[in-house]
């Protein structure tokens, strides 16, 4: 199809730049990035294809005949346990968790302007670290009193971030130098509370703190995936205005958005995705970092774009837990093996920054 699609029952031919299919159904209209569709069922693949390997390997080693057939339940006894009880629930929430943090650091990146804006960069990820960390340490960790507490500590930190960095507005730069402070001082907090917790609660704290899906069940899958997909619906309402919040604020007020509204509303969500993922797995960093900008790469598009950033976070955890397990001498937590890629990504996009703004 050409870039360009003849409106019906008009004579002017609209040109989009790209390839673009625009369905209409009376005065509604969807304009479908082909080669978004075209990236995102690539990665989909991708992650699929990483998944079933996942689920093979192992100190059982499992055939591909095997997994499937545990899948579409041709199997019983060990094979099923092994593929269905122990091994998808990880796998499953490498997709749907990654898929959160991808969503929330496009969400956060858009709304800045800025590719180094992330919830762990700004501190929202170590502000939902501190809430879940006080709660299990005062209450315990059932996940949804963690998941409550994670929230809270996010949304505390986000507004604390954007009461510090306000002066006549709040621009992108700004937010994440006093995003980076705070995160620091809230890392000592958490230090701190680590230290004077009891010995067995403490090492299990510390422990899922360095981003771990080894816990992971199939209730904090179930549970949080439903939490994830009713916020990504919300992402998704609000994933227009975002857009044009891109051009300015004075530019979309323009349009109409209501950008103050659509701002608190953007953030909100964009914590409870982080939130959610860190209440069942800790703070894990860097995927929504890289994700976006990945994504804006794969695709092409102009902006950061919600679902090739969802795909890409999937894959980059679900990449990252598989090399955590299987591919390193000791097994790891997967926020370690997040740490080392993304660690050598923000040294790469700093660099690229600072040569682009010479």
């Amino acid at each position: 199809m050409s870039a360009g699609v003849r409106a019906r029952g008009r004579a002017d031919r609209v040109e989009f730049g790209r390839r673009t299919l625009v369905l209409r159904r009376g005065r509604a209209g969807l304009r479908i990035d082909l080669r978004s569709v075209v990236i995102c069922t690539a990665l989909f693949a991708v992650v699929i294809a990483v998944g079933l390997l996942a689920l093979a390997t192992g100190s059982y080693r499992l055939g591909a005949g095997q997994v499937l057939s545990a899948l579409t339940g041709g199997e019983s006894g060990l094979v099923h346990d092994i593929v269905v009880e122990w091994r998808l629930p990880r796998v499953a929430a490498t997709i749907v968790f990654g898929a959160a943090l991808g969503v929330s650091g496009a969400m956060f990146q858009s709304l800045t302007r800025n590719p180094l804006a992330s919830p762990d960069v700004i501190g929202f990820s170590t502000g939902s670290y501190t809430g879940a960390l006080v709660v299990i340490l005062l209450i315990g960790s059932g996940y949804a009193s963690v998941a409550l507490g994670a929230l809270v500590g996010g949304i505390a930190t986000a507004v604390l971030v954007y009461v510090f960095a306000y002066r006549r507005g709040v621009q992108g730069f700004r937010l994440i130098i006093v995003g980076i402070a705070v995160s620091a001082m809230l890392g000592s907090v958490n230090t701190w509370l680590i230290l004077k917790a009891d010995l067995d609660v403490a090492m299990a704290a510390a422990a899922w703190g360095a981003g771990s899906l080894n816990a992971v069940t199939w209730d904090q899958v179930t549970i949080g995936g439903t939490v994830i997909v009713v916020l990504a619906v919300l992402a998704g309402l609000v994933s227009r205005p975002m857009r044009q919040m891109e051009l300015g604020d004075d530019a979309a007020a323009a349009q109409g958005v209501r950008v103050g509204a659509f701002r608190l509303a953007i953030v909100v969500v964009g914590v409870a995705l982080t939130a959610t993922v860190t209440a069942a797995s800790g703070p894990i960093a860097f995927v929504a970092l890289a994700a976006p900008q990945i994504a804006r790469r794969l695709a092409r598009t102009p902006g950061i774009t919600l679902a090739p950033a969802a795909w890409t976070g999937a894959l980059l955890l679900g990449a990252a837990d598989f090399i955590a397990q299987h591919v390193v001498p000791t097994p790891l937590s997967v926020g370690v093996i997040t740490v080392l890629l993304g660690g050598g990504y923000l040294g790469w996009l700093l660099f690229t920054e600072a040569r682009r703004r010479l």
